[in-house]
């Protein structure tokens, strides 16, 4: 397993409590002492125990380098650079660190969420540095389906899309993950699968976006946007998303922008639906800091405001991609008086963390940015605004 982050740790965690023995890769020592000791370096419910089980049996085990093994499965981050454009800088290096030991008849299984062809390139590198492989190793992709917070579950019974460079690749493939996955396994090839899990993102991400834009609709026509989603959603064939603060997390804001970058002139709703995801931030800076001079105006000094929330999502500790990190940190550059909450993080590089109590005990205004489920215990003195972006009070 070549990453131990938010997809590889619990995949290389199940596959291990199946009694596959699992040689654990990550470039962080850091990371690789803490599982070897049985611990984890985040937050998912069950993972603790599943983690602990396996290193306790024997079938997991962390390293900093990998081994010769019939099969390795690809897990690292696919981020963009410039101008959305996709960085496969972290899956070359996975694959070139194989490269020593891949030998003929092994299977390379790629899980990062990667624009389409690029288990072809993979496959290209490795015949271009080793050239007595080309033809005798097998490529193949296969995306995880996974909500944070419920990661070992889905992992284990998700139906996945399994696409290899050709019909060998596949079938050794699914063969492999039906040792793991409850889930039904689709063969495919690896172009539609790479596209498949891009899609599903962006379909999310557009379906977002509709609720974003009907939730500053709603503010200018002086209407709860939560009490008319709740209305509308009770018709049989409606389901519109809850708005949010923008959208965050390593999948739905960054996989919709890889469509776009190999697709510019096509992908038209997709681009218009993160570039509205992304304003949607954007405006919620503006109410806050509207506020804030408000308040300044009336009383002649600045109002302490309560930041709930860092995740992406509520009640896990994913801060990548987040707008709520987004608000605090241009807020922290405007100079307001912040007291920021993420109670699943102990420290944010950049930015104080303080309980939950204090942070309403002392504010003049709170901001509700993330849904955890901690924050519907919010008791407020009277008077104390709330601008709730998360559709916490209705919550509450």
């Amino acid at each position: 397993m070549m990453g131990l982050g938010y997809i590889g740790l619990p995949t290389a965690a199940l596959m291990a409590a199946k009694n596959l023995n699992v040689h654990a890769v990550d470039v962080n020592p850091d990371v690789v002492s803490t599982i070897n000791r049985g611990e984890i370096h985040i937050v998912e419910p069950a993972l603790d125990g599943l983690v602990k089980h396996g290193v306790e049996r024997g079938y997991l085990k962390a390293f900093l380098e990998p081994v010769s093994a019939p099969v390795y499965l690809i897990a690292v981050p696919t981020p963009f650079k410039n101008d959305h454009e996709p960085d496969l800088a972290y899956v070359e290096s996975a694959v070139k660190m194989i490269l020593p030991v891949l030998a003929e008849g092994q299977l390379v299984v790629i899980e990062s969420t990667s624009p389409v062809g690029t288990t072809e390139k993979m496959n290209a590198l490795v015949e271009a540095v080793r050239p007595e492989l080309k033809g005798k190793v097998y490529f193949a992709y296969c995306p995880e389906r996974v909500l944070p917070g419920n990661v070992i579950e889905e992992l284990s019974n998700n139906d996945r899309v399994i696409g290899g460079l050709d019909v060998k690749s596949t079938e050794l493939a699914t063969a492999f993950y039906g040792k793991f996955v409850k889930g039904q396994l689709h063969q495919s090839q690896a172009r539609t699968a790479e596209m498949c899990k891009l899609v599903e993102n962006a379909s999310r991400d557009v379906s977002i976006a509709f609720a974003n834009e009907l939730s500053i609709i709603c503010d200018k026509a002086g209407i709860d946007v939560w009490e008319l989603i709740r209305l509308a959603n009770r018709h049989p064939r409606v389901n519109i998303l809850q708005p949010g603060t923008g959208v965050g997390g390593h999948c739905i804001a960054v996989d919709p922008w890889f469509i776009v970058h190999d697709f510019p002139e096509e992908a038209v709703i997709i681009r218009k639906a993160r570039e509205l995801n992304n304003y949607k931030t954007e405006w919620v800076i503006e109410k806050i800091k509207n506020a804030s001079l408000a308040f300044e105006l009336k009383n002649k000094r600045k109002p302490v405001i309560a930041c709930l929330g860092l995740a992406f999502k509520p009640n896990i500790d994913d801060l990548r991609e987040s707008p709520a990190v987004s608000v605090v940190k241009v807020l922290m550059k405007e100079n307001c008086v912040l007291k920021v909450v993420e109670p699943h993080v102990r420290e944010v590089e950049g930015i104080e963390i303080v309980p939950f109590e204090t942070a309403v005990s002392e504010a003049d205004l709170v901001v509700a940015l993330v849904k955890h489920d901690i924050f519907a215990q919010l008791r407020l003195k009277p008077g104390i605004e709330v601008l709730d972006f998360c559709g916490l009070l209705n919550h509450a």
